[in-house]
């Protein structure tokens, strides 16, 4: 049965997994498909994400459940195969497009930078990797023995903050949105660019 409450964001009725201001993603490293799982503050899945494999464009769906029977997120790349593709991000509970994502290409080689975008495509915000500095380091000597941390900005206020635990057996990252009180990000727009992370940047390396 579909669990509803109403959202913070526009009025409309947003699933539950969308209403926690905390969250644990883990991504399946050892699997053919994309894998990703985001847990509430008590323990409970909150999403369950599977890339489809063998297409072109990036598709990625979030679901409310392992068993995929209803469907919450649509992520899908505008581009095929294109380095800056930008992502729209639908909730597919309402048919609506909610916003988009769009990484900025040759910028995120060294420090992964995504734009936040509204549903006309006007940038909101912003997400980033902590630091250039830290983010040379990642790539060229330590890898995942430096952790990657993210700020989420709406205008010039960090409204999210991303933190990868220290694991090297897995991939799992810590979500904190308890800085956005007057909730300016939607939490599907944020859980979105946190599951893009986990699987296009985490593959990419």
């Amino acid at each position: 049965m579909e669990q509803t409450t109403m959202s913070e964001w526009g009025g409309n009725s947003v699933h539950m997994a969308f209403q926690h201001d905390r969250y644990l993603l883990k991504r399946q490293v050892f699997a053919l498909t994309g894998k990703v799982r985001i847990y509430t503050p008590d323990g409970s899945l909150a999403t369950y994400s599977e890339q489809k494999m063998f297409r072109l464009r990036e598709d990625i769906r979030l679901f409310a459940d392992e068993q995929k029977q209803q469907e919450l997120i649509w992520i899908q790349a505008r581009q095929i195969l294109d380095f800056a593709a930008a992502y729209d991000v639908v909730d597919t509970t309402q048919a609506t497009k909610i916003g988009a994502l769009r990484r900025r290409g040759f910028r995120s080689l060294v420090r992964d930078k995504w734009e936040i975008l509204d549903t006309n495509d006007m940038p909101i915000g912003a997400l980033w990797e902590d630091s250039a500095g830290r983010a040379l380091v990642r790539r060229l000597l330590l890898g995942s023995l430096l952790p990657q941390r993210y700020d989420v900005f709406i205008g010039e206020q960090v409204v999210a903050q991303f933190a990868q635990r220290f694991n090297l057996f897995r991939y799992e990252l810590d979500l904190d949105f308890s800085a956005d009180f007057s909730k300016r990000l939607d939490r599907r727009l944020g859980l979105a660019a946190a599951v893009l992370l986990g699987i296009i940047e985490g593959r990419q390396r």
